[in-house]
């Protein structure tokens, strides 16, 4: 079976990489896994130029199907802020229980219509040949009052659903895995990799 290294050490993202993925010609391996450690700086302005930086630095190592994704949370009344420093907002070793009561307190006493938010995700991929393809997708909400849920992680639990009534770590990874922006990203993905013209 013909490998895809996904440049990820997440395990919570692995997992929801590999559901989607479920099915496809592809063993689905991590850098870990593939015996691969690199320190990589993402140093891009777009979610698009971060996944593009770490699928090049991986590929330039093994020279085998790479996919690589940037995410992040746009909060429209913090000027689409943290964006690509999501990981890094508030510092990068701070819990992601801090980095949302610190937007929570950020958007204190501002009303429902002015809290709209979304994830966006990137996900590039090069192919053995070099050759390179980026999707992208969204997943539209608005920032909650306090966290709620579990089955998330990251943003998930400040970031609300008007039409499920709940955050996306209230929903099932089932049906988080059908409407989350990485969900969707993966699919488009999925397509162009079923199509085989690489």
């Amino acid at each position: 079976m013909r490998r895809l290294i996904f440049a990820t050490g997440n395990q919570d993202k692995l997992r929801e990489i590999r559901a989607i993925m479920e099915g496809l010609d592809y063993e689905i391996l991590s850098m870990k896994e593939a015996g691969i450690e690199i320190e990589i700086e993402e140093n891009g302005t777009t979610f698009r130029e971060n996944a593009l930086i770490k699928a090049r630095a991986i590929h330039a190592r093994c020279h085998e199907l790479v996919l690589a994704d940037d995410s992040g949370l746009e909060v429209d009344y913090m000027d689409k802020q943290p964006g690509v420093l999501s990981h890094r907002f508030g510092g990068e070793d701070t819990p992601y229980s801090i980095k949302n009561k610190m937007i929570i307190e950020r958007l204190e006493g501002v009303p429902d219509e002015k809290r709209t938010a979304r994830f966006i995700c990137a996900i590039a991929a090069v192919f053995p040949d070099g050759s390179e393809v980026v999707k992208e997708a969204a997943m539209e909400g608005r920032i909650g009052y306090q966290e709620a849920g579990t089955n998330g992680f990251g943003y998930d639990p400040i970031f609300y659903l008007p039409e499920f009534h709940c955050t996306s770590a209230e929903l099932s990874p089932e049906d988080k895995n059908a409407i989350s922006h990485r969900g969707k990203a993966l699919r488009l993905m999925r397509k162009e990799l079923e199509a085989g013209i690489h």
